[in-house]
């Protein structure tokens, strides 16, 4: 078709020279720009169309047989270093042993052991012979067998005749010391068939201020004193506890917590009950006043 026009357009061109030869140079230049627009029109389409048949008739990629696989990953465990593996074995062995050995009562060679291994470190030879107290200072330890009541009625028989003869203030006639609060209201729970009649006070720190301690010290007479050795610390200081008239003082020695430690067993405990025999226990005992008593 394009052929067919350009050779109508030479005919009419070369009529138009013929007639008009002014017009030649115009009509020659306008023919050159429309074959040139018209070939390249075709040579777009053919081009186009060349491309979308060879897009559509292109070769799709075969996938490839072999795929990859997907790589493992592996944690590497630390090594267990023979430090770690030492701790672990000597902390499951303390574990096995509180809970499977059998409870052995305590002995006075035990306190005694306990106050040299305190002292050790701050205290020369002679004044860690001073902490030795003869065995007359100790009454019989609990084997065990006994209910508070029961060992109490033991070491002290004579007890309804003491706490009547007892009539001084700001005292008590036996202490009962023990690792915390709630241990103490037990324990005071425990020794009903003991105590009588007797004016029991509970000597710790939970919900009770040290003021108003001293004062019902003050008011009334108190035969037995059941706490916590930093609270009977703190009231000897604040003198509203004497300890001269103190005839018993006994340890909850024996009895273990949920985590299996005994009172002594405890850090802090420990320290405060060696701070409270320097405040005029180990005197007392010496002087055979004052008996010590493990339950």
């Amino acid at each position: 078709m394009a052929s067919c026009d350009l050779s109508a357009q030479h005919i009419s061109l070369g009529l138009k020279i013929k007639r008009k030869p002014g017009v030649v140079a115009h009509s020659l230049h306008s023919l050159a720009l429309t074959y040139s627009s018209s070939t390249e029109a075709s040579d777009g389409e053919g081009r186009g169309d060349t491309e979308m048949m060879q897009q559509e008739t292109a070769p799709v990629p075969a996938l490839s047989k072999k795929t990859k696989q997907p790589k493992e990953c592996f944690l590497v465990q630390p090594k267990e270093t023979k430090e770690d593996a030492t701790k672990t074995r000597k902390r499951r062995k303390i574990t096995d042993v509180l809970a499977k050995s059998e409870p052995k009562p305590g002995t006075p060679e035990d306190l005694q052991k306990l106050m040299k291994d305190y002292y050790s470190s701050n205290r020369s030879v002679i004044e860690l012979e001073e902490l030795n107290l003869p065995d007359s200072c100790f009454l019989k330890a609990n084997d065990l067998t006994h209910s508070l009541s029961s060992y109490l009625k033991e070491i002290c028989p004579k007890w309804v005749k003491l706490r009547k003869n007892h009539n001084e203030k700001k005292s008590v006639l036996m202490l009962i010391i023990c690792s915390s609060a709630l241990r103490a209201l037990e324990l005071i729970r425990s020794m009903t068939a003991f105590r009588g009649d007797s004016k029991v006070m509970k000597l710790f720190a939970k919900h009770i201020k040290v003021q108003e301690q001293v004062k019902l010290l003050e008011k009334r007479v108190v035969h037995l004193g059941v706490g916590t050795p930093g609270r009977i610390k703190e009231l000897i200081k604040q003198g509203g506890l004497n300890l001269n008239p103190l005839k018993f003082l006994v340890f909850d020695w024996n009895w273990r917590d949920q985590k299996l430690r005994r009172m002594m067993d405890i850090p802090e405990i420990r320290k405060e009950v060696f701070e409270l025999l320097e405040m005029g226990v180990l005197s007392l005992c010496k002087s055979e006043s004052l008996k010590l008593g493990l339950f």
